[in-house]
């Protein structure tokens, strides 16, 4: 007998949360707000609030116009670079801005690294993200910037072997909220491996030396997201990952789920499902990114249940 579950820990994210409720209150007085980039990286929710009154921008957008007197622009969760701030400014906009907490404080502290590391004559700063993703830019922005960033391991020891990172001075290194831990512990240690050995040292010996300073900067949503996520993807015969194909942060768990299962599918709408996938006894796991609302985990669910023809007993109360 075929039977699905929803996890309880997918879904929006707080940042997301808040971000979705300040437009909606917005735009529940009426008239128009503007989004600098998609508010979230769902296309269904992205539908909702458009109805609403909801208008996504992008940066070119922003530099073409002239003037945005009595015009309001919602920075979204990922959090902008200063230079948006001022050029929004001078625009006449009024700006509601919806950065996370998190990654405010990680700008603030990618910031006060930069100017440290300014102030000791010489140094690097490092950023574990996906380069040109809208959080990536806003902590960049904050170096002027003056910072590097690198994907992958592989992303990093080129960056080495061309001269772009330095193994020989302070280095401080910050992760993309919503990045993997366990890839950013990978690239951390791979890093000092390699500045110990340019140092002619043994790793232990050389974090005497404080030359390389790692940041816990993953948003603790996110880690235990992912701990609970794998547990969740090894307990289901078949995971059904829900999330916009331009999500990061829905890519990065989608991958986690489809190494622990290789039956995995990402969807990111109910049209998508193909009845082939399942069989007659598979438990089912549907599960999102933090981008991903609840309503469409559960439309997702109803509809694996109504090709597969069984109600499960979590739904029998709502018919009885």
């Amino acid at each position: 007998m075929l039977t699905v579950d929803i996890d309880s820990n997918s879904g929006f994210c707080a940042g997301v949360i808040r971000a979705i409720g300040k437009a909606e209150e917005f735009l529940k007085e009426g008239g128009r707000l503007y989004s600098l980039g998609a508010i979230v990286h769902n296309d269904a929710e992205l539908s909702r609030l458009v109805a609403q009154g909801l208008v996504t921008i992008d940066k070119e957008d922003l530099e073409e116009m002239v003037d945005a007197r009595g015009e309001t622009l919602l920075i979204r969760a990922h959090g902008e670079p200063p230079q948006t701030y001022e050029t929004a400014g001078s625009l006449g906009f009024k700006i509601i801005d919806c950065t996370c907490p998190v990654v405010l404080k990680l700008q603030q502290r990618i910031k006060n690294a930069h100017e440290r590391l300014i102030e000791g004559g010489q140094g690097q700063i490092i950023i574990f993200g996906k380069p040109g993703h809208a959080e990536v830019l806003g902590l960049v922005g904050q170096t002027d910037g003056d910072a590097v960033v690198v994907e992958n391991i592989t992303m990093l020891e080129d960056a080495v072997a061309n001269g772009v990172i330095r193994l020989d001075i302070p280095t401080e290194v910050f992760s993309q909220t919503t990045k993997s831990p366990a890839e950013y512990s990978r690239l951390c240690a791979r890093l000092e491996e390699m500045m110990a050995a340019d140092n002619e040292m043994p790793v232990e010996r050389f974090k005497g030396r404080h030359l390389l300073s790692v940041h816990d900067t993953v948003c603790s949503q996110v880690a235990t997201r992912h701990e609970r996520l794998s547990r969740f993807a090894l307990e289901h015969d078949v995971v059904i990952f829900v999330s916009g194909k331009a999500s990061s942060n829905g890519k990065v768990l989608c991958d986690l789920c489809k190494s622990l299962n290789i039956r995995t599918y990402h969807i990111d709408s109910v049209s998508e499902i193909k009845r082939e996938w399942f069989r007659a006894d598979d438990k089912v796991g549907v599960c999102g990114a933090t981008s991903t609302p609840k309503w469409l985990l559960e439309e997702v669910a109803a509809h694996i249940l109504d090709l597969n023809k069984y109600v499960p007993a979590w739904e029998e109360k709502f018919i009885n």
